[in-house]
């Protein structure tokens, strides 16, 4: 199971932790590079999973925009524990995610 630190001691390990955190907080097309970044970072779920439990509102996180997380949020509203789904679960999206790929959120929450 995919364990999110309290003291987030993961973050030290993300591809990002040493650039400037207005580079996260893009727009458009500049998510794009942001999100192919996330991608190779070896701590992406854990990345994503804080961003989910958190709640956060702005930026790329693990690989999603904001707005792929809040139809997430919406659209998995039980899902209490995001790291515990993003690691274990047998949803179609929750498989994607954890693909070495940049997964088609919206595709799987409209509907």
């Amino acid at each position: 199971m995919l364990q999110v630190d309290e003291d987030q001691s993961w973050v030290a390990r993300a591809l990002c932790a040493n650039e400037e955190p207005d580079a996260l907080f893009v727009q458009g097309a500049g998510q794009r590079q942001v999100r192919l970044r996330c991608m190779q970072c070896e701590v992406r779920l854990e990345c994503l999973a804080d961003a989910l439990q958190s709640e956060a509102n702005f930026g790329v996180w693990g690989g999603l925009t904001e707005r792929e997380r809040r139809a997430m949020l919406r659209h998995y509203a039980d899902v209490d524990d995001w790291g515990e789904w993003l690691s274990t679960s047998d949803d179609p999206l929750a498989q994607e995610i954890r693909s070495p790929k940049v997964p088609r959120v919206l595709a799987h929450v409209r509907g």
